[in-house]
């Protein structure tokens, strides 16, 4: 991963280029993701991100000509990467940041990458969840406040509803609490198909600079519960 800084007027964005392929002096291809030192959670990369976005490259052949919806996106690292490999990429974050969403406009035309960009809140239902039917519902890092935890399950599960057969990929650190984790799967008729220590798969180039116990997780809806 390389960035370059840049520094505004009143706060201090940076640019960091993040490569995918098999050889990493030749990538396949590379995204530019903006990232704000001074902002708020929503304008930086996590080692989540890097992780999920990773797994859609290894994953390319699923991601290609599918439906991708990427949850409380921020920076938007695993939706560019699955818009990058064909998919159609729809990237939300909570309709209240506005300049997380401005920030995600500027990444795809950084990046010439078609997607669409949409204010959504979990937990509320309004036109901006009713139209979306993905094959893919991406979200990394997305279980940190416990607070929020049922509001997202809740949208997940409309998700994946209103698309049958279709996934949602999580990374997230073990200090989320992977027990409540699978509490709200039972709550919520869902179940894991899926878990993976997220360093399992990452090329020892990038987990060299990453840290923490994350986890990679799979969730579909468990037909039998319904």
């Amino acid at each position: 991963m390389e960035s370059d800084s840049d520094q505004g007027t009143s706060d201090m964005k940076t640019i960091s280029r993040h490569s995918y392929g098999d050889d990493p002096d030749k990538p396949n291809f590379t995204i530019s993701i903006i990232e704000n030192m001074k902002e708020e959670y929503g304008l930086f990369v996590w080692p989540c991100s890097i992780i999920l976005a990773e797994y859609v490259w290894q994953q390319r052949s699923r991601f290609s000509g599918a439906t991708v919806v990427e949850l409380g996106a921020g920076t938007s690292l695993p939706g560019l990467v699955a818009a990058k490999v064909g998919a159609d990429v729809t990237l939300t974050d909570q309709s209240d940041k506005l300049q997380v969403l401005e920030n995600m406009k500027r990444e795809c035309i950084l990046n010439r990458l078609d997607c669409k960009v949409v204010g959504m809140t979990w937990g509320v239902w309004d036109e901006s969840i009713f139209s979306l039917c993905p094959n893919f519902i991406l979200g990394a890092d997305v279980l940190y406040d416990a607070s929020a935890f049922d509001d997202l399950f809740a949208t997940v599960t409309y998700l994946l509803q209103n698309s049958p057969g279709s996934f949602f990929i999580t990374t997230y650190h073990s200090r989320s609490g992977h027990h409540l984790i699978e509490f709200l799967m039972v709550k919520w008729g869902l179940k894991c198909v899926k878990l993976l220590d997220g360093f399992s798969f990452l090329p020892s180039y990038k987990a060299s600079s990453l840290t923490g116990n994350i986890q990679l997780v799979e969730i579909v809806l468990n037909q039998e519960s319904t």
